[in-house]
């Protein structure tokens, strides 16, 4: 099997265990995973740096587990908010998801279709702290239409892992 790349847009079935190894632990060390993925260290680094460059590996996090943290810190709120705004141009989605980006209780904007023209996943530490946000993101100039927020009671499934790959 060729180790090389062919182009910098391809991905043969190394990349595609190396990064369905790095979406379950990317706390693994290069010679974990080169083990794990049976390649060489040097070119597990040289390709898990070349899908960094590439953009194809957004960036390495830690997931926390919100129910072990709850005694220590509270519980949080997480909400699902479905956007309806005032018109669906190019300009006004865009306004509204540049409002979105520098926010770090949304974790999460889609623009969708039917339906609501943007859905939002909002993680806060209170119903408080929502009002706030609410009041800023989707009052102040935003061009919305209609809020309709969803409230977590319960998580039964949480991941960030791309399935298909």
């Amino acid at each position: 099997m060729n180790l090389e790349f062919n182009s910098p847009l391809e991905l043969d079935e190394i990349d595609i265990r190396l990064l369905q190894s790095l979406q379950n632990d990317a706390s693994l060390s290069n010679q974990d995973l080169a083990a794990k993925v049976h390649v060489s260290p040097p070119t597990c680094l040289r390709r898990v740096k070349r899908m960094h460059d590439l953009g194809l590996i957004e960036r390495q996090v830690a997931v926390l587990n919100a129910d072990r943290l709850k005694p220590l810190i509270g519980a949080g709120l997480t909400a699902i908010v479905e956007v309806t705004l005032i018109e669906q141009t190019e300009e006004v989605l865009a306004a509204f998801e540049s409002r979105m980006l520098p926010e770090p209780e949304v974790q999460q904007c889609y623009r969708v279709s039917p339906g609501p023209d943007v859905v939002i996943i909002v993680q806060v530490k209170d119903m408080p702290a929502y009002l706030e946000l609410a009041q800023r993101l989707f009052t102040q100039d935003a061009k919305v239409r209609n809020v309709k927020a969803f409230f977590s009671v319960k998580r039964a499934k949480f991941s960030t892992e791309l399935a298909w790959i």
